[in-house]
């Protein structure tokens, strides 16, 4: 695999940004923030990555992070391991009225709508929540260890924080349909035959692929991104017009013309 490319070098070779004086270290959550990206490592490797109330309230105090100040994150896992599922143990005592609240569904769906791309980087098992953490970033890369599953309704209960409607959307309804009723595991190949994983990398590259990713994404316009995810999850019914009050703001933008200017001077060479 070619050599990582600026901004993709290993995490030791990067500053973490100081916030409040300290570098951002959360119990659950171990999350190294920079000028244009931040990583959130789920770091719970006794539990394999289990993710249970005080995880998602971390990544609640995270989306507030970024969505008030937008960078790329890139959702990783400890361990070699990306996240096992919820914790069992809290799920077991949790009621109808849980439920109800969506504790898990809710932090996915703000995962989802932040206003910059999420990329998953996913190593070993993203089972069950993992699994529907995973399906809430907008693109996902992987390493041959990577297992994907629902087993849910061999608990008893079902995938209820975004499997439903979102795995249908990334890999088709038939396929969806598959995996969260007969709770089959698949590998990475399957994965990436099937349009879940966009790419697949050895353990050790993972994390400079999610750079690499990542400072493509840099490159790009920043309000433009936004503006392009934004339409990536309108409804299908408020496409085109969407579109068009979406590019109206861009037209009108010097950024726009700036990089256009740019783009024609380079031409001209």
């Amino acid at each position: 695999m070619a050599e990582p490319t600026r901004g993709a070098a290993a995490d030791a070779s990067r500053t973490p940004e100081v916030v409040d004086g300290t570098e951002s270290h959360a119990s659950r959550l171990r999350v190294d923030a920079f000028d244009d990206r931040v990583i959130a490592t789920l770091d719970r490797p006794d539990r394999r990555n289990a993710i249970d109330q005080a995880m998602v309230d971390e990544l609640h105090a995270l989306c507030a992070e970024l969505e008030q100040r937008p960078r790329t994150l890139i959702l990783t896992g400890a361990g070699g391991i990306f996240a096992a599922g919820a914790d069992i143990a809290q799920l077991r005592e949790r009621t109808g009225d849980d439920a109800r609240r969506g504790i898990n569904a809710t932090v996915f769906d703000r995962i989802r709508h932040l206003p910059m791309p999420v990329v998953a980087a996913v190593d070993g098992f993203a089972l069950g929540g993992g699994a529907e953490l995973a399906y809430a970033a907008d693109i996902r890369i992987g390493t041959p260890r990577v297992r994907f599953g629902n087993p849910e309704p061999g608990l008893g209960i079902i995938a209820a924080a975004g499997a439903a409607w979102r795995l249908p959307e990334i890999v088709g309804h038939a396929r969806a349909s598959e995996l969260l009723l007969t709770a089959r595991v698949i590998d990475a190949d399957e994965a990436l035959a099937w349009g879940l994983l966009s790419s697949i990398h050895e353990p050790g590259d993972l994390r400079g692929a999610a750079h690499a990713i990542v400072d493509r994404i840099a490159a790009n316009s920043v309000r433009a991104t936004v503006l392009t995810k934004r339409a990536l999850l309108a409804p299908r019914a408020e496409h085109p017009a969407i579109d068009g009050k979406l590019q109206a703001e861009l037209f009108d933008s010097d950024d726009k013309r700036a990089r256009m200017t740019a783009f024609l001077e380079r031409k001209k060479r």
